[in-house]
């Protein structure tokens, strides 16, 4: 039962300590402690006094602080991390000493010149989160001081700390950590011709070192998988880190790393479950491009962690291309530049301008004859002519796309979007089955993120009349890039692998839902297919009066060159679906 002598009062409370500081010690045990002596009587101890406060406890390194308002605190720890950051500037990196700090506004219980309570011991775990040279508040404290103070608060949502019974919101105060004395600024690095991207340490919100190794775990994977992507450039690991720990502007970092975009993230665990939030930032402009969360159970961490990352590099690489795609919206038709000029041709080919978007993909081979991306894609647009608009290429097109499926293939072995566009044009515009089979495997082993990799692989699986391995395909590519405007093939390939294995009820639902979205033959001819197949021959029949206003020449007899399947039982099966619906021969 309480004592009613008990003395309470509300209180602003913070708490701080020196970042690694064991290893310091280990260091230079002599050095590590003259320093901690100076830090505390030169900025420390007097600031502390300047805003009012009460220094109410030493821990070794640590220290806690009283306030009488959350406005006091906060402005006291902006400019003890400020000044900390500034002095000794003759320290190395690895020997400055970094203070990290919370602060809390709550009821804490007097003990003589000691405080106690949940007041103290919040300020404390959220102490423990913060960054190296960073300050973390509570939602309390956020409420009183955001529009009292100059700085902005970046929120990190429902924290569960350790000992803690609920969730904490917690906010890092940016800017917390400012520039020192000044110095010569570092030359700003050209941007790569390619999109650049850095990603950084992923912070650790769980108040559990442990999950440290999984943070760093997630962000080494999700970088070595960003690297197969051939089209981007990709910070290496041991620059990207030099920043973990760190108060960082994003702006700043991209800088000094000489990149477009900066991808950040946390990791914060709760029980048995853990939750990774990342986010894409144009480090040019500071705009957020891409967010999201990703939650799973601790039960496998090795497992989460493939997840995890294969979630996130799957959204941020066609992310990437469409900031790329608006950005070039912003800049000069009249440019020579080889990639922007593949770039236009790309913005035409997702509108279905294959044509038009061929002519561009031949221009930048001209300024770059290495470009292969750009001999892939000009090949490729012959084979959507043929499968979304019904054209068979006569023979020139044919050798066309084929020297230039060639070229790209001398060019490089190892870029897995060139592969898989490479091994579809091999497939359905060369007949190559058995070569384009092989090529697209190489492409998703390349780089399994790839959902441009796995699409190619769906529909060469059809050729090759796999239809289970097909839908495999087609469902990793909607798993894998659910946004993409390749969508509606990726739907239609799905409804022909479910009429190959008679499947006619998930394939109707899927045909359906293309057909209404984005009509086009594929989508005709499975939904067609399948309506046939549940014995649905009214709308079938409809179906296909639709085909036909479409593409009046569409006939029986040229669907072995629209719809290639190896297998004659198969082949069989389609035609006679096709013959089912009224369509003429």
């Amino acid at each position: 039962m309480t004592d009613e002598r008990t003395e309470r009062r509300l209180a602003a409370i913070l708490a701080a300590d020196v970042v690694g500081y064991s290893r310091l010690v280990s260091a230079d045990e002599t050095g590590a402690l003259a320093l901690l002596t100076r830090l505390r009587r030169e900025i420390i101890e007097p600031q502390i006094a300047r805003h009012s406060g009460r220094l109410f406890k030493i821990m070794g390194d640590g220290f806690l602080a009283e306030f009488a308002s959350a406005v006091q605190a906060t402005t006291c720890a902006l400019t003890i991390q400020r000044e900390a950051e500034a002095a000794f500037p003759d320290l190395d990196d690895g020997s400055r000493m970094r203070l990290r700090i919370g602060i809390h506004v709550g009821d804490v219980v007097v003990d003589g010149d000691d405080l106690m309570g949940d007041g103290v011991n919040i300020a404390a775990r959220l102490e423990s989160v913060a960054v190296a040279g960073g300050i973390s508040i509570s939602r309390a404290v956020h409420d009183l001081v955001r529009d009292r103070i100059e700085a902005t608060f970046d929120d990190k949502g429902d924290v569960a700390l350790k000992n803690i019974g609920r969730p904490v919101q917690v906010f890092a105060v940016a800017g917390a950590k400012p520039a020192g004395p000044a110095k010569t600024p570092a030359p700003t690095l050209v941007l790569s011709d390619r999109p650049s991207i850095a990603v950084l340490p992923f912070q650790n919100m769980s108040g559990d070192p442990e999950q440290e190794y999984f943070a760093d775990g997630i962000v080494e994977d999700v970088i070595t998988a960003l690297s197969r992507f051939k089209s981007l450039f990709v910070i290496a690991r041991n620059s990207s880190f030099t920043f973990k720990g760190k108060a960082v502007d994003i702006k700043e970092v991209a800088r000094q790393l000489g990149v477009r975009y900066v991808v950040e993230g946390s990791v914060r665990k709760s029980g048995q479950r853990v939750r990774i939030t990342s986010q894409l930032i144009d480090g040019t402009t500071g705009a957020h491009l891409w967010a999201d969360k990703f939650d799973g159970a601790l039960a496998d961490l090795f497992d989460l962690q493939d997840q995890i990352t294969a979630k996130v590099v799957s959204s941020l690489a066609p992310t990437i291309e469409r900031a790329e795609l608006e950005r070039l919206k912003q800049r000069p038709t009249s440019t020579t530049d080889s990639y922007d000029i593949y770039l236009r041709g790309m913005g035409l080919y997702y509108r279905s301008k294959y044509a038009q978007a061929r002519t561009l993909f031949k221009q930048a081979i001209e300024l770059d004859p290495e470009n292969a991306a750009a001999h892939a894609m000009a090949a490729y647009t012959i084979g959507m002519e043929k499968a979304v608009q019904g054209t068979i290429p006569v023979e020139s097109a044919r050798a066309d796309a084929m020297d230039d499926v060639n070229s790209a293939l001398k060019i490089t072995n190892d870029d897995a979007f060139v592969l898989a566009r490479c091994a579809w044009v091999l497939a359905y515009v060369g007949g190559e089955l058995d070569r384009g089979s092989l090529l697209v495997e190489r492409a998703v082993a390349l780089n399994p993120n790839l959902s441009t990799a796995w699409l190619p692989r769906g529909w060469i699986s059809l050729m090759v009349s796999d239809p289970q391995r097909s839908i495999e395909s087609f469902e990793t590519v909607l798993r894998l890039s659910p946004l993409d405007p390749l969508r509606p093939f990726s739907l239609s390939g799905l409804a022909f692998g479910y009429f190959f294995l008679d499947r006619y009820d998930e394939g109707r639902r899927v045909g359906k839902e293309i057909v209404e979205s984005f009509p086009h033959i594929q989508s005709f001819s499975s939904y067609i297919c399948n309506c046939v197949g549940a014995a649905d021959l009214i709308e079938a029949k409809r179906v296909a009066g639709q085909l036909m206003r479409f593409d009046p020449s569409f006939r029986v007899s040229r669907a072995a060159s629209l719809f290639i399947t190896r297998a004659p039982e198969l082949r069989l099966k389609l035609d006679d679906a096709f013959r089912a619906a009224g369509l003429p021969e």
